[in-house]
């Protein structure tokens, strides 16, 4: 489908539960480098996040960030993570208007997807249905390796966003091919700036944040103390958990662990619903 992000299409993927209202809808934000399709993995069927939601009940929204997919020729610079920001909230706002969401919208996001919902829930305004962010393959401060490359403009080794390839099924590199694009310029420029950029948007989130680091994670420092100083700097948030993802690299929605990571990012969406005052003895 395509979303009206205040003039600008954003294309995405849509699965919904084949009866009755979605208990929320999950918005699935993509990294860097990759598109919507990463939440749709194709090697295994059962590893596909957009296939589980729906199962369970949820709507599941996979948009391609503005500078990949239907907005990569309007965007070919792509744009950095603030000015990301209005234009999936108006994307969203477009969603809501059009289709039913349920109880409200967890966001969940992998690597530079992260960043970017950190930032829209950061600026989210009263009345938004959000409900809390979780988040993967993104921390607050990059390993020494990858600040070096970052800072330098350099490419990063490929090992550092896969680790291990046993970690993925036969056949993630064949399939996988449909879900990588390049990353555009102005995006990659942004990179840089991260670390300043979360010391101003953590304190400013108000809904509860989950963040999963990979067991093989190379981008992100994720030692104990860190993990700890990163769940302290949610001030506003009412919970911020800090968990480890084992058997796993940076793109864990592509792997064998993909399954075990979403159900437990929608068991966190669970804890964030509202309590129904229709169910049952409520």
């Amino acid at each position: 489908m395509v979303l009206d992000a205040a003039g600008t299409p954003l294309s995405a993927l849509l699965s919904r539960p084949a009866t009755g209202t979605p208990r929320a809808t999950v918005v699935a934000v993509h990294g860097g480098g990759m598109t919507a399709g990463y939440f749709h993995g194709q090697a295994r069927p059962e590893l596909s996040l957009l296939h589980l939601g729906a199962h369970l009940g949820y709507t599941v929204l996979a948009v391609d960030r503005p500078g990949y997919g239907r907005s990569a020729a309007a965007l070919p610079d792509g744009l950095g993570v603030t000015e990301q920001t209005p234009l999936l909230h108006a994307a969203l706002a477009d969603f809501t208007r059009r289709h039913p969401a349920g109880a409200g919208i967890l966001l969940l996001a992998h690597s530079f997807g992260g960043k970017l919902a950190l930032s829209l829930a950061a600026h989210a305004q009263d009345g938004d249905p959000l409900l809390g962010v979780d988040i993967s393959g993104c921390g607050r401060r990059y390993t020494p390796a990858a600040a070096a490359d970052v800072l330098a403009g350099r490419p990063a080794d490929q090992r550092r966003h896969w680790g291990p390839l046993r970690l993925y099924p036969p056949g993630t590199f064949r399939t996988g091919a449909a879900v990588v694009a390049p990353m555009p310029a102005r995006e990659a420029a942004d990179l840089a700036h991260w670390p300043r950029l979360f010391a101003r948007l953590a304190p400013r989130v108000r809904v509860p944040v989950r963040v999963t680091f990979a067991e093989h994670e190379r981008w992100w420092r994720h030692e104990d103390a860190e993990l700890a100083a990163l769940a302290a700097d949610f001030t506003a948030s009412p919970r911020a958990l800090v968990e480890r993802q084992p058997d796993a690299g940076h793109n864990i929605s592509l792997g064998w662990a993909a399954r075990a990571y979403h159900l437990r990012a929608l068991a966190f969406l669970e804890e964030c619903l509202p309590p129904d005052p229709a169910a049952p003895g409520s």
